[in-house]
């Protein structure tokens, strides 16, 4: 006889996930360093070595990068039309700047998500 085993609350956990921090608790780190997951929570010991994050936090992050690039472009030129150059810099700053702060998020909520669906790994039988 096959158990069957529910999935875990998604929305505290992409919460959770969105903030760097433990999908099951909530108060310990997810990452280490800038991208790397931690192996286990150092609060609540939840394992998070499992998770197959694989390109998806980078697909998210240029889908995000791209939608405000248009419209930082498009309100730049609509109400400020400075010179090329000037224009090509700040979009590139403003690229940058969005990047480096969505992909590590976009990586813990990845990991949230494959821990609440109990997906690779995270479904203890």
């Amino acid at each position: 006889m096959t158990e069957v085993i529910s999935n875990r609350p998604l929305a505290p956990a992409l919460k959770n996930g969105l903030a760097l921090k433990c999908p099951k608790c909530g108060e310990g780190n997810v990452l280490h360093s800038y991208l790397k997951v931690h192996d286990e929570c150092s609060v609540c010991h939840e394992e998070l070595h499992h998770h197959r994050a694989d390109d998806g936090p980078a697909y998210l992050t240029i889908l995000l990068v791209g939608k405000v690039m248009i419209f930082s472009l498009t309100m730049m030129w609509e109400f400020w039309r400075p010179d090329p150059l000037t224009m090509a810099l700040v979009i590139s700053a403003i690229a940058i700047v969005v990047s480096l702060l969505a992909l590590p998020r976009f990586k813990a909520l990845i990991v949230a998500y494959q821990w609440a669906k109990r997906m690779h790994g995270f479904d203890k039988r």
